[in-house]
């Protein structure tokens, strides 16, 4: 008897466990985990920008010495020199001299690439090319003494100088190397080539500004030039992107094209007498620098290294 009720126990718990095995099972199924895509700085890019340029000179520096000085054919042999007009003249027409209005408006565009290090770091190489609006002119007068002789004491070389400079262009070619603050925030150092077209005009004007002084004539003369310039560029920056495509940007540069030199002769004939008293040499040297604050915003292509959306199961 005990043994037929231990039988039918074990077939009961046999059924229970076969029916139970057959419910639907309660355990909620995995859930499916998209992970947002990865934000990559890698990849070609470009854009335009817009700011303004302060010049860190904006004046002209002029020397002038005497490289002939005659003498004076009435004195006979050995007679006196014009020394002394040939460097009252070359007094007043050395100095720093206005060259023009120190800001501009700037302009262009760019085009680059960057390539992520792992989380943190971004190195690229940007080329950019921009406009800068008009230039600017200077006008300057100064005295230089003529001791007596030829003329009366307190007889003085009156010199009126007009300057220009202008950059028409500016492009550079810089690498840059940044950090990653967020994985959208960039923060970067940058540097390389800079280039510009330039150009620069100096004329002179002299005369004798104190009657009864010598009766010399007006002494005029002047040059002009232009041309590209190769310099240097530094700065930093900051970049937001903040749409896959999208970044926008804040950047300062330093630049230095250098200097260009425009040389020119002037010379004074007399009276009292037909007499080539002096030829002087002038040299005018302007110095193109300054500073670029601009903003910018650039579109990114997403090839040429693009992240992967990364999901999780």
């Amino acid at each position: 008897m005990k043994k037929h009720l231990l039988l039918s126990v074990a077939a009961t718990v046999a059924a229970t466990g076969a029916f139970a095995a057959d419910l639907p099972s309660r355990k909620a199924p995995p859930i499916m985990v998209v992970a947002a895509p990865t934000v990559s700085w890698t990849g070609f890019y470009a854009g335009v920008n817009a700011g303004y340029s302060w010049d860190r000179t904006s004046t002209t520096d002029i020397a002038s010495s005497p490289i002939f000085i005659g003498v004076d054919p009435a004195a006979g042999p050995g007679g006196g020199p014009f020394a002394n007009t040939a460097i009252g003249a070359a007094t007043g027409a050395t100095g720093i001299f206005g060259a023009g209005s120190p800001g501009h408006f700037i302009g262009g565009g760019q085009i680059g690439y960057n390539y992520q290090f792992g989380q943190s770091l971004v190195a690229g190489l940007e080329a950019d090319i921009q406009g800068l609006t008009g230039g600017g002119n200077g006008v300057g007068v100064s005295f230089g003494p003529v001791p007596s002789p030829p003329g009366p004491a307190g007889t003085a070389y009156q010199t009126i100088l007009g300057n220009s400079k202008a950059i028409d262009y500016l492009g550079t070619v810089r690498g840059r190397l940044g950090y990653l603050v967020t994985p959208t925030l960039l923060f970067y150092g940058t540097g390389g080539l800079a280039y510009g077209q330039v150009s620069s005009a100096t004329a002179l004007y002299q005369d004798v500004s104190s009657p009864p002084g010598p009766n010399l004539q007006p002494v005029m003369g002047g040059a002009s030039g232009s041309g590209t310039k190769l310099g240097w560029t530094l700065g930093v920056g900051g970049e937001w992107k903040f749409a896959e495509n999208w970044s926008v940007k804040l950047e300062y540069l330093y630049y230095d094209l250098g200097s260009q030199t425009n040389s020119f002769a002037v010379a004074q004939v007399g009276p009292p007498r037909i007499a080539l008293q002096f030829i002087n040499i002038v040299q005018a040297r302007t110095r193109f620098n300054g500073d670029i604050v601009r903003a910018g915003v650039n579109y990114h292509f997403n090839f040429g290294g693009s992240a992967p959306v990364v999901a999780k199961y």
